[in-house]
């Protein structure tokens, strides 16, 4: 469990230092989980330690986004000035999401005899 909980950090202060370092738009997170993916699809896939440590993160997921939730609150009077492009990033961000969701899952997707249905 330290190991998998040591990767996942490893991974992500990765991901901060080449966002800091680049100045790139993404978040630091977010390339810290493309070098996840990569580092597992390098092993060949999920063993049962990082399955069972993704497992409780995902159960308590809830719980991440508390603080998330205090920043809204504290930050009502922006959200209230700021909601068409609020709603317009989420609108989006979920179509995008849901987009490359199915595009990753049309290439993950065992195919039989070559030809994808």
């Amino acid at each position: 469990m330290l190991r998998v909980l040591t990767l996942l950090l490893l991974c992500q202060l990765a991901g901060e230092i080449a966002a800091r370092a680049a100045s790139l738009p993404l978040p630091g997170p977010v390339i810290g989980m493309v070098l996840m993916l990569g580092w597992l699809a390098y092993k060949g896939g999920v063993d049962a330690d990082t399955g069972k440590v993704a497992g409780g993160l995902l159960e308590h997921l809830s719980l991440l986004f508390v603080p998330a939730g205090v920043g809204v609150v504290l930050h009502l009077d922006i959200i209230a000035a700021e909601w068409p492009a609020i709603l317009a990033a989420l609108f989006v961000s979920t179509l995008a999401a849901i987009l490359a969701a199915a595009a990753t899952m049309r290439w993950l997707a065992p195919t039989d005899g070559g030809s994808s249905k």
